[in-house]
């Protein structure tokens, strides 16, 4: 017998490059490009390093007491892990533990069928419309589960809290997760429902709109009950999930709601301009309400513009996966790397 055989095998989630070239535009990881609240940087001035001989906080209580004050809820109805991903893992171990199917979109984010392989969780994927919308009737059919984005990944497309709550009230029986990483761009969060339906968890994170994807913190606001069978297997997968640094710079980015508010605002007016000049250009796109815009040329195929852009050290991402395959995913930059970003695309498409 070969000790191979006993080897949990896995065929990973592909992250997007990490470049790192002097000179380079990266627009291909949904970063933020603007740096954390003012407040962030003093407390990691601030930070008392003699503290790291220390263990952090497993109720992670600074953080969690931040948070629920912030979108008023109590701080049992937080959880937080070390990146929405962490969070999002934990959540598939601990309520999609079913012999039936969870269900998610065919075109989403690409980790949910890694996670659901991994875990040996049956999964079914339900196709979204011409218009990459989610069909709610799809997801009424027998489940372990329901998972998605809103708005969803790669297409940006925004469901409404009415598709979403028809989605929560027809699964009484199955834990549904909406996964709004990028919800601070344009759309509304469905978390008022959780006072409705004991059935929903929302996942969001600081990656994107607080500028602190290195930092790698994500959480999850649910009723009570939700949080506390999260912590169950949290402290049974690893007490210590989240340091002590991240914990105190996360307090306080979320103590700072105008410098969030003027961040989201400048991006999201960056992202309607630079639609209109792709479109003058022969683009065409979903309605992103992400800090993203998915875009399809009518001429050159994606491929071929991805590549140009890559030689000429601007990184968007690329997906050659079925209906995706002629889109590119185009982070939204700072004006100056946007205008690079079309300036090079106006001259590259008028010599092909």
């Amino acid at each position: 017998m070969d000790w191979r055989q006993n080897v949990r095998t896995a065929e990973p989630y592909v992250p997007g490059d990490q470049p790192d070239k002097k000179g380079m535009i990266k627009l291909n990881t949904n970063e933020c490009p603007y740096p954390p609240a003012p407040g962030v940087a003093q407390a990691a001035r601030d930070f008392a390093c003699g503290s790291l001989r220390l263990y952090p906080d497993p109720a992670c209580g600074l953080l969690t007491g931040a948070l629920a004050d912030y979108y008023h809820v109590g701080p049992e109805q937080v959880f937080v892990g070390v990146g929405s991903d962490d969070v999002l893992a934990m959540c598939f171990l601990t309520f999609f533990h079913s012999d039936r199917p969870i269900l998610f979109p065919d075109v989403t984010y690409s980790f949910y069928d890694v996670w659901a392989r991994l875990y040996r969780i049956p999964y079914r994927t339900c196709p979204l419309d011409e218009s990459f919308r989610i069909v709610p009737e799809d997801y009424m059919q027998p489940n372990g589960g329901v998972i998605f984005p809103n708005p969803n990944a790669p297409t940006g497309i925004l469901e409404s809290i009415d598709t979403i709550e028809k989605i929560v009230k027809a699964n009484p029986g199955s834990m549904v997760i909406i996964d709004e990483a990028y919800i601070d761009f344009g759309g509304v969060s469905c978390l008022p429902l959780i006072e409705k339906y004991d059935n929903l968890l929302v996942v969001q994170t600081f990656s994107k709109s607080r500028s602190m994807a290195g930092c790698r913190i994500g959480f999850a606001i649910g009723n009570a009950e939700t949080v506390r069978y999260l912590n169950d297997v949290k402290f049974s997968f690893n007490s210590y999930t989240m340091s002590r640094l991240s914990l105190s710079l996360g307090a306080e980015a979320v103590r700072d709601r105008a410098y969030f508010e003027e961040t989201t605002a400048k991006i999201i007016r960056t992202r309607e301009r630079v639609k209109k000049e792709l479109a003058a250009l022969g683009f065409s796109f979903t309605d992103s309400m992400g800090n993203f815009i998915f875009a399809s040329h009518g001429r050159i195929p994606a491929k071929q513009i991805f590549e140009a852009l890559r030689a000429h050290d601007i990184y968007v991402r690329y997906w050659e996966k079925p209906r995706i395959s002629n889109y590119l995913r185009i982070s939204v930059g700072t004006d100056e790397e946007m205008d690079r970003l079309t300036d090079f695309l106006r001259e590259y498409l008028q010599g092909v």
